[in-house]
């Protein structure tokens, strides 16, 4: 091997020092193109109904297990007969664990303003921006009058074929419009597809009032279609993906898995894992 003179190794120096600035500026050109958020600023998270044979500490190491940080809160996790110091203990549970509670249900509710009212307040003491709920066509009035009194966005769930008043997210939109906007929806966009409507569609066209999300797949579109891990199943939740993110969504979007309520969680992990994948194929 020669021997580099001083001048030779001056000029090596030289030519690795101008090279410099065309390296960083390519390694940061890398970074800028990765996601800063890997979810597309999407507020993933899970709804605890998920976990509902489980309890709440349960729940907690669920989700942290599958790495995420929002949550709809079901009351098996935060029982409607709590104190309002118990209620807020349960949240820094959450918090705590790095999780941020968005909101709470499916809530069933009657048309009756002391049993509204108890919901509202419920969600209050919780600090939660929206109750996702299931109320008669009839409670509507009364709904409307506290989502003025206690600014909590109302996400009304459609349940599918079986669901006599709100089996597809445009029943809701259409019982909704004579409503202040905090009148919304919640789209479960498995009972949406059994129900005939195509889920990514009903996100755009739904947008205005669209408070949460219920994810999820199912086996087929018929009435009967059952629910599976995410990718497993006929929904194109590549299309739910890019819709959500294309309207700026910023509700929560909630991975409900029904199946296996007695050992949900290797599903769940499935599940965000085929999301997450999908997500990243759009960046």
């Amino acid at each position: 091997m020669q021997r580099l003179n001083r001048r030779q190794l001056l000029g090596v120096g030289a030519s690795a020092l101008a090279l410099a600035p065309s390296v960083a500026a390519s390694a940061a050109q890398d970074e800028t193109a990765k996601p800063a958020d890997s979810w597309h600023g999407l507020k993933v998270g899970v709804a605890s109904y998920t976990m509902r044979q489980f309890p709440l500490e349960v729940a907690i190491k669920a989700i942290q297990r599958v790495g995420l940080h929002y949550v709809s809160i079901k009351d098996v996790h935060c029982p409607f007969k709590t104190t309002i110091d118990e209620r807020k203990a349960v949240v820094q549970k959450f918090l705590d664990a790095g999780i941020t509670p968005l909101s709470c249900g499916n809530v069933g509710m009657k048309d009756d303003e002391a049993n509204i009212r108890q919901a509202f307040e419920y969600a209050r003491d919780l600090g939660l921006k929206a109750i996702v709920c299931a109320p008669p066509a009839s409670a509507l009035p009364i709904l409307d009058k506290m989502v003025k009194e206690f600014d909590i966005l109302i996400a009304i769930h459609n349940h599918g074929p079986e669901d006599k008043l709100f089996p597809s997210p445009y029943d809701v939109w259409t019982a909704v419009q004579p409503f202040d906007k905090r009148v919304g929806l919640c789209i479960d966009i498995g009972h949406s597809a059994r129900a005939g409507a195509e889920p990514a569609e009903a996100i755009l066209k739904c947008r205005e009032r669209l408070y949460d999300i219920h994810f999820k797949d199912v086996k087929n579109v018929t009435p009967k279609g059952s629910p599976l891990e995410c990718g497993r199943g006929v929904l194109n939740l590549k299309a739910v993906c890019k819709n959500l993110i294309k309207i700026g969504y910023k509700h929560h979007v909630g991975f409900e898995y029904e199946k296996d309520g007695a050992d949900p969680l290797p599903g769940l992990a499935e599940s965000v894992g085929y999301v997450h994948g999908v997500l990243a194929s759009l960046t």
